[in-house]
Formats: C-alpha cells, sequence, structure tokens
C-alpha cells in the first residue's frame, strides 16, 4: 500500500489506521449533529482515500473519499470531511481536501462530487474556492429534515488550474 503523506509544518496528512479510529470517531462526533457511526469508518481503512491530518501526534482532522465506476468516467466521491473545532482555520480542511482529490486522480476519477448542508455556508465556501460547483439541492437530505447542496468538480479544470498532479505526470 503507498501512504499519501504530506508534512505542513507541524500537520503530517497520511492514511488512516485503526489506531486513528476513535479520534476519528470523536471529531466526528463534535463536528456533526448525525454522525457516522464508528463501524461506517473501520470500513474504509485501508483505502487511499481516507487520511487524518495529524498534529503534535494527535489527528485533527479526516477525510473519507473513494471512486466509483461509471461507464470510463469514474467518479469520485468526497463521503466526509472535518477538522476538530479547536484545529480549524488553519488551512487543514482544504489540505485534506486536496490529498483526498489527488488521490482520487490517481485512483481515475474524472470527477469528484460531495454532499453539503445547504446551511454550512464555511464548507460551501471552501468546496467553491478550490473548484466545486453546484449541481443540485436535495430537500430533505439529512435526517433532521437540512437540504443538502450537490457539488461537482471536474478534476481536468482543477489540474489545469495548477493544482496537485499524479506523481507519474
Amino acid at each position: 500500500m503507498t501512504t499519501i503523506s504530506q508534512d505542513l509544518g507541524r500537520v503530517i496528512i497520511r492514511q488512516a489506521e485503526r489506531a486513528d479510529l476513535l479520534s476519528v470517531f470523536r471529531i466526528e462526533k463534535a463536528c456533526f449533529p448525525q454522525p457516522w457511526p464508528f463501524v461506517a469508518f473501520e470500513q474504509f481503512l485501508g483505502e487511499p482515500g481516507f487520511m487524518v491530518a495529524v498534529r503534535d501526534g494527535g489527528v485533527v482532522g479526516y477525510v473519507v473519499s473513494d471512486t466509483v465506476p461509471n461507464y470510463g468516467r469514474d467518479i469520485g466521491h468526497v463521503k466526509d470531511l472535518a477538522v476538530h473545532p479547536d484545529a480549524r482555520g488553519m488551512g487543514i480542511g482544504r489540505q485534506l481536501l486536496e490529498r483526498a482529490l489527488t488521490a482520487l486522480v490517481l485512483d481515475g476519477a474524472a470527477v469528484v462530487k460531495l454532499e453539503v448542508r445547504e446551511g454550512n455556508d464555511p464548507a460551501q465556501s471552501l468546496y467553491r474556492d478550490v473548484g466545486f460547483e453546484p449541481m443540485r439541492r436535495v430537500p430533505r437530505y439529512y435526517g433532521d429534515g437540512e437540504a443538502a447542496l450537490v457539488m461537482v468538480l471536474d478534476v481536468a479544470e482543477w489540474q489545469r488550474a495548477g493544482n496537485e498532479r499524479p506523481a507519474d505526470e
């Protein structure tokens, strides 16, 4: 297994390991009113799109993403992204997102999608800044009745904009 790792000064982004799961789950519960169950994260162990941000020996954020075959134009999906409330505003979410996008490109994704709560303005701002565009609104997407915006990124455009490229280019 290839590990994607990047030293960001005091922050390292690397593949998630079993030992990280409890920290990931705690961040999930701190960040979301309807957190994923612990077992959901276990399912993604070993996947290139499940990465954590580590600072001073502790997990401060994570991203979960994967790729689904789609008739020659595979679709990447950023399923979950969170940064501990105490570590926000330091660019960790952006770094996690960009590393996930790179992993999705390496896995063959041509397009990447995600869903975000309609009321989550900080996340929407990050996604737009990276190049995601709103595609549609899904009413009552979340269990509490809040709508989601489905946002999409064309990977080729993202790369043309000078973002990370696969190592073999």
